[in-house]
């Protein structure tokens, strides 16, 4: 290909390399020179213009980008009219995205001038999505290199695996201190998981954390119809020869793989039950951010095999997020023995089980219950001490006069817990390193086990959130480092943050607690009768 300055004359089919505007005329990158074009340049003065000049050998930037982009399209790509020497490629349909990256590293090694790109290989991908890329640098290529990159393309085309797997169970383990809501928001999590593949769970089961009564709940699943069955154990997957593992095998089963290096989502089994796949899912797949559960599930709809090394070489972009547990030092944390912990008492619910009345402002002992609880979080090593309200604010804000409590009003205290939530986390101050999150109706909380839990806080041990503990079941309050603050902003609607413990297990310190104090909350008039008659 011919490159460099001529003149007008010498301009005639040759394509303009820089745009031209000079004395009101205004001649495009790319332009075809024309005999019109080159009297357009004479009377606009320009004496001298750069062009390139494709030779004998060569074809248009547009027939080389078009012919590889052709070449290179499998099942489920439609290829868009080269322009500008660009041809772009699309998703047909909806599916998972399959790239030979042999193929198109081999493409972009033909020469400079050819190249091409993707998006990443195994990202799920709608109808009408932009998959893919090629660009012609110059104007133009040899006829050669564009049949070299074309002969490249048709070794190892790009394809969109369409969904195929739309029937899916899930099991669900339960363990004492795992609420019913818990597995909800699992269940509603999971169900716009698939949505995108166009699956749907057809049955779910709920059954106690042992082989024995997971291996026919897995059974059933399968007998009705599901073509993929997820387990959410209530205790995350800790060796082979745990419950459900040994389900899996018990059924006759084989785990074909157990761990994976992403992060989250290292605790994911990989299985098969009479042919039909199995996924032990890990902590973080209760919550809707990516993870490596979702590398595998996907690929998983569409059909497409997982092996052992496809799991074992996830490893680069693995890590999708920080470890909690490591110390960051973007993140301000108090040194080791200094805890600056702020506490916030939920104060805004409806007590609809109450029948009417405001159970926070009923009275034990004299005294309004959530002054109880205020005046304890007061007392402990805890500061400030916010109290968010909702319902009936003006009358909880007088239970609480005279006190050094802050104030937070929740207007949209009727979405849910989650809104009290966010509302308070949203007050705590800057300073603080966590804060530890109360219920207003739950008298029997005291100081003691407040600084008892701050204690037990420990950022550069690893310990983030701490939970209160009696016979194994967590109780509350609960304490939260800020680094968890991001995720518990980000929660919705009435089931609290409960699954972010699940989920963040390595990060958790229980404090061991006798009697009721972390289990009585007060929600109906006869637990406020057996509180007042003890």
């Amino acid at each position: 290909m011919k490159f460099g300055p001529v003149t007008p004359d010498e301009a005639l089919g040759g394509v303009t390399v820089h745009a031209i505007r000079q004395n009101g005329l205004v001649l495009k990158k790319g332009t075809l020179i024309g005999a019109g074009d080159i009297a357009a340049l004479k009377q606009a003065g320009v004496k001298e213009i750069v062009v390139a000049r494709l030779d004998k050998g060569d074809v248009s930037e547009d027939e080389a980008a078009g012919s590889v982009a052709q070449a290179v399209a499998g099942e489920g790509v439609s290829v868009e009219k080269a322009f500008t020497g660009r041809s772009n490629l699309f998703a047909a349909q909806a599916g998972i995205l399959v790239v030979d990256r042999d193929a198109v590293d081999r493409i972009n090694r033909v020469d400079e001038a050819i190249t091409f790109a993707t998006l990443a290989a195994f990202k799920p991908v709608v109808a009408g999505e932009m998959i893919a890329t090629v660009k012609i640098i110059p104007f133009g290529v040899e006829k050669k290199l564009r049949d070299a990159a074309v002969e490249a393309a048709r070794t190892g085309r790009m394809r969109v695996a369409p969904f195929k797997i739309k029937k899916v169970g899930i099991v669900s383990t339960l363990l004492p201190g795992l609420a019913p809501k818990v597995i909800d928001k699992t269940l509603k999590v999971t169900a716009e998981r698939l949505a995108p593949a166009g699956a749907s769970i057809i049955a779910e089961r709920r059954t106690a954390h042992d082989e024995d009564a997971l291996a026919p709940a897995i059974e059933e699943l399968i007998a009705v119809g599901a073509e993929l069955v997820l387990i959410f154990g209530a205790s995350a997957i800790a060796d082979r020869r745990d419950v459900i593992p040994a389900a899996v095998e018990n059924l006759g089963g084989e785990v074909e793989h157990f761990g994976m290096p992403v992060d989250p989502g290292n605790l994911m089994l990989l299985g098969h039950v009479k042919n039909i796949p199995v996924l032990g899912a890990p902590g973080c797949a209760r919550s809707p951010k990516e993870n490596g559960f979702d590398w595998v599930l996907m690929r998983m709809l569409a059909g497409l095999k997982v092996s052992r090394g496809d799991i074992t070489g996830m490893g680069v972009g693995g890590l999708l997020m920080e470890i909690v547990t490591r110390p960051q030092p973007r993140v301000p944390v108090g040194t080791e023995g200094e805890r600056d912990v702020a506490a916030v008492i939920l104060a805004a619910g409806k007590s609809t089980r109450m029948g009417g009345p405001n159970k926070l402002l009923a009275e034990l002992k004299g005294k309004p219950l959530v002054r109880i609880v205020a005046e304890q979080a007061l007392a402990s090593q805890a500061s400030p001490v916010i109290v968010v309200t909702g319902h009936q604010s003006l009358e909880v804000a007088a239970a609480l006069k005279g006190l050094s409590v802050t104030l937070v009003n929740n207007p949209r205290f009727a979405d849910g817990l989650a809104s009290s939530v966010k509302a308070g986390i949203s007050a705590v101050p800057g300073s603080a390193d966590g804060a530890i999150v109360c219920l207003g109706d739950m008298p029997l909380v005291d100081a003691k086990l407040i600084d008892r839990m701050v204690e037990a806080f420990s950022p550069d041990r690893g310990s983030l959130i701490v939970v209160p503990v009696a016979g194994g079941r967590r109780g509350n309050p609960v304490l939260w480092s800020r680094r968890f603050f991001p995720e518990l902003m980000a929660l919705d609607g009435d089931i609290g943050a409960r699954h972010l413990i699940a989920q963040h297990a390595e990060a958790v310190a229980e404090v061991e607690v006798e009697g009721k104090s972390a289990f009585l909350d007060i929600d109906t008039p006869e637990m406020l009768a057996d509180a007042r008659r003890a």
